[in-house]
């Protein structure tokens, strides 16, 4: 068995998570550091090389398991994500204006990350027994209430951004599963037509926030500091970068959330766009990589799996870098291996352990 995992192991996949979480653990070991006469590791370095290494020994482990077997427990999956946002919203923590997390001891767990990956196999079962038979809008309404009382329970912790994504994978998975283009069009017309509504519906930061995202100017200090401090730090970075532990805006807190959320400024800054353009093409390696597992996929359930993974990837990336540079609102959505985040970060490992699983899948099956 460990034999056949060397051999037929996607070592591009490996490679590129092996430098990301890299990066992102020197990333976070800048934006937070402190002692400026040395380097050290910080408390939240050392806590995310613990759970790094942690999440190797769960991808080794998923590799001596059967992918297929995660369809036998899509129903209990199911089950269990509806009962974790429940959770949230009876017994969640709450920080920064929302009820998103879950105290466990000495961990925060973040109940929404892990559900992201655990609806893309509820997902992957239900739409491969209706393959290529959405071509009617009586054929959507059973996926769409299935995957919209979880995206509403997010919604109202409030999770925007993690919403969003849902709705991303949701999409993705869709778009694979041979929806008629008929039926986007209509849907994509309707929804333009129905954004002006979804107004009334935001909470009253996240419709600044959309304003800001606009023209920051009109609350510079404020909703508008985020975005105009992280526009500063990428380009203050020009070609080449200040050096890490030497960005001003990031070691001297004119930067905020800058280990989670803005952690990509942080890398514009310090390693410049050079910087910025190698974590850009690792990311989009492993989106590829998901794309092509997907593409020489033996059955519909592997292929339905490997696609909500890179959509996932795929839409965070978009969002997280986009906001950073100014051109997506800012939301809570984390860059994928690079930020700080003990949840986001075990969500993304898993996600590898079972890409990696299908693709050794596939290459079994082929030779």
């Amino acid at each position: 068995m460990l034999q056949r995992i060397w051999r037929d192991c996607d070592w591009t996949i490996i490679t590129c998570t092996l430098l990301l979480v890299a990066i992102g653990v020197v990333a976070i070991g800048s934006a937070t550091h402190i002692n400026q006469t040395g380097l050290h590791f910080s408390t939240l370095v050392a806590k995310q090389l613990i759970f790094f290494v942690i999440n190797v020994a769960l991808v080794i482990a998923i590799q001596f398991l059967d992918y297929h077997k995660l369809k036998d427990w899509a129903n209990g999956i199911y089950i269990l994500t509806i009962l974790m946002l429940l959770a949230v919203i009876f017994v969640g923590t709450s920080a920064l204006g929302a009820q998103r997390w879950i105290q466990l001891g000495p961990i925060t767990i973040q109940p929404s990350e892990f559900s992201k990956l655990l609806m893309i196999i509820c997902m992957a079962k239900m739409l491969e027994s209706r393959f290529n038979k959405l071509d009617t809008f009586k054929s959507l309404i059973v996926p769409v209430l299935y995957v919209g009382f979880p995206i509403l329970l997010v919604f109202m912790q409030p999770d925007l951004g993690t919403s969003l994504v849902y709705m991303a994978i949701f999409i993705g998975m869709l778009f694979i599963s041979g929806i008629r283009l008929r039926l986007i069009r209509i849907i994509a017309t309707v929804g333009v037509f129905l954004m002006p509504l979804a107004w009334f519906i935001l909470k009253d930061y996240q419709k600044k926030r959309i304003l800001v995202f606009m023209n920051p100017d009109i609350d510079p200090f404020g909703s508008g500091y985020h975005i105009i401090q992280s526009k500063i730090a990428i380009g203050s970075g020009t070609i080449f970068g200040k050096g890490l532990f030497n960005g001003t805006q990031s070691q001297l807190n004119f930067l905020p959330e800058n280990h989670t959320d803005f952690i990509f400024s942080v890398i514009g800054e310090e390693l410049g766009f050079i910087g910025c353009i190698i974590v850009l093409i690792l990311l989009f390696m492993l989106i590829y990589r998901s794309i092509k597992v997907a593409y020489t996929c033996n059955d519909r359930f592997g292929m339905l799996l490997a696609t909500g993974i890179g959509s996932m990837l795929c839409f965070e990336v978009l969002v997280n870098a986009g906001m950073t540079m100014g051109i997506m609102p800012v939301t809570g959505i984390p860059l994928p291996f690079i930020s700080y985040g003990v949840s986001a970060l075990t969500t993304n490992m898993i996600s590898i352990g079972i890409l990696l699983n299908i693709s050794m899948q596939r290459t079994k099956y082929i030779f």
